[in-house]
């Protein structure tokens, strides 16, 4: 499978958007990749076999802060990880050397720490951590940093593209009430600036159905928006039809990108990209949806700009 494939899977659970601290560099060139939990990893899945303790004890007590950040919520204990890994043993193989080639990345990724410079004087770049969960997250941002569930990973293609998207999370601060339209915004923004910075698009079949399906969904997202639940544009979908996964990243991203493209400032259009205090006054502003909007107040005998109250 594919890093493309792949980043569908990532999944955003923190409900605080910002990570930022001040104790990491605000230097692209100090970008550190952080792999000795795969070693650890491997170093215990290769004593399964040869004793009856629970040999990923010891790989959880090495830990990196990595690990111990992708423990909640996540890989859990040493016991819930060892029970997925006898059981999957055969699809954790299939990345026990994906990382060798990891090194010829840095300077990829260092140029889109640079280029994120260049759009966000104020950004910071964490550490990226390669870890190994429980199939349940192919990365997140965390306090910690970057982390990349490195099980999910048969070969690097794309994962520039994710380390940037994974990036921009990290910047973000998007508050306001908890809705639909908060969150789409969070994954399209991450989007559309890590395709800035790095050239990578990572979530293709969403954006394709999209494109093909603009007025269905633009007319369905508008009555979802103000509601918390993330059901069929987030995280997973009900099935209900022939939708992919995201297309909360699509419709987000499309919003930002009419707000950018309206924008004379690029470099403050950003800035506020990545620090949106009104979820609805921003939507308001992007005037991606106000078609929709205005035909959907209408309907309601309500005014255009109630929508947004």
């Amino acid at each position: 499978m594919k890093l493309k494939l792949i980043i569908l899977f990532v999944l955003i659970s923190i409900q605080n958007t910002s990570f930022a601290q001040n104790n990491f560099s605000d230097n692209p060139l100090d970008a550190v990749f952080e792999t000795k939990d795969s070693k650890n990893f491997w170093e215990a899945f290769d004593k399964m076999d040869k004793t009856k303790q629970n040999p990923f004890v010891e790989y959880m007590q090495k830990g990196s802060p990595g690990v111990k950040a992708f423990t909640e919520n996540r890989i859990i204990n040493a016991d819930s990880l060892f029970a997925v890994v006898k059981k999957r043993k055969a699809d954790y193989e299939l990345s026990r050397n994906v990382l060798e080639g990891i090194s010829s990345k840095a300077k990829r990724v260092r140029a889109i720490y640079s280029a994120l410079k260049y759009w966000y004087p104020n950004a910071k770049f964490p550490p990226i951590y390669f870890v190994y969960g429980r199939f349940n997250s192919g990365g997140t941002s965390a306090p910690e940093g970057i982390i990349i569930g490195t099980e999910k990973l048969t070969n690097l293609d794309g994962i520039s593209g994710l380390i940037a998207h994974e990036l921009v999370h990290y910047q973000q601060n998007i508050i306001g009430k908890d809705m639909l339209l908060k969150w789409c915004l969070l994954e399209g923004g991450a989007d559309f600036i890590g395709e800035l910075t790095s050239g990578e698009s990572i979530n293709q079949d969403s954006y394709k159905y999209g494109e093909q399906n603009i007025d269905k969904l633009c007319t369905e997202f508008i009555a979802r928006l103000k509601n918390p639940d993330h059901q069929d544009w987030l995280y997973g979908t009900s099935k209900k039809d022939d939708r992919p996964n995201d297309l909360g990243y699509w419709i987000g991203y499309k919003i930002i990108e009419s707000y950018f493209n309206k924008q004379k400032d690029k470099q403050k259009a950003i800035q506020e990209i990545l620090n949106i205090k009104d979820p609805l006054q921003f939507l308001k502003e992007s005037g991606f949806l106000n078609t929709y909007i205005e035909k959907y107040q209408k309907s309601k005998k309500k005014s255009f700009d109630d929508f947004f109250k």
